[in-house]
This record gives structure tokens, C-alpha cells and sequence, in this order.
């Protein structure tokens, strides 16, 4: 079972271990997401272990500066990137250096979910 909750800034879809957040075309992720991260985090993920998956299928700007705010929700133990964008695969590099935790980039959303429920069974 899933819930799907829509933003200004895009869509979340949630489910029992983690999040797959797919941000609208041309905005700019900022810091101050993390509050509704946060929000999502101790409505849904309450006691309970999760990881972010972020699936880039549209076209955005990440201040990378939202990582060091977004490692220290304490229950985030992931986080995910999926595009087949080499540009965006070039970029994650970079914004994996802001995180401190697990963070991994995928082509294909399968293997993201798959990494992601792994990790939550091994934590």
C-alpha cells in the first residue's frame, strides 16, 4: 500500500520502507524542502527505519547544500538517485560529497527499490 501526496514542487509517493520523490520540471530544490522531509519522515517513516529515492525524470536544479540538513533526519539511512541522464549521473558524484550516508545512483527505479529494501533489512 502506497499514499501519494502532491507538492508545489512535485510528487511523493510513499510506501512501507521508503519514499520516491519525482520533483516538476524546472524548479530548484532548496534547503528548506527539508521540512516537509522532515514532516513525511515522522508522520510515515515514525519509528521505522527509510530511504529517499528521487526519480529524476524531469528536468531541475539541486542546491546541494539541502544534504547536510537531509543527513541529519535521523531515521533517512539512504538515498537513492534514478535517471538515465549521464548529465545527472555526472552531478551525483558531487552531491553524494554533501551526504553522509548511503547514497547511490541507478538507471532503472527496480534497482533503486531493491537497494533500498536491502539496506532497510540490513540496518
Amino acid at each position: 500500500m502506497s499514499n501519494i501526496i502532491t507538492y508545489p514542487f512535485g510528487k511523493v509517493t510513499i510506501h512501507d520502507n521508503f519514499l520516491i520523490f519525482v520533483m516538476n520540471e524546472g524548479i530548484t530544490v532548496l534547503p528548506e524542502y527539508n521540512e516537509i522531509l522532515v514532516e513525511i519522515a515522522t508522520t510515515f517513516f515514525k519509528n521505522k527505519k527509510f530511504v529517499y529515492i528521487t526519480h529524476r525524470i524531469n528536468s531541475y536544479s539541486v542546491d546541494p547544500n539541502i544534504y547536510f540538513k537531509t543527513s541529519q533526519i535521523e531515521n533517512l539511512i539512504g538515498f537513492a538517485v534514478v535517471t538515465g541522464d549521464k548529465i545527472y549521473r555526472d552531478n551525483v558524484a558531487l552531491e553524494k560529497t554533501f551526504f553522509s550516508k548511503p547514497f547511490k545512483s541507478f538507471t532503472e527505479l527496480n534497482d533503486a527499490i531493491d537497494w533500498a529494501n536491502k539496506l532497510i533489512e540490513n540496518s
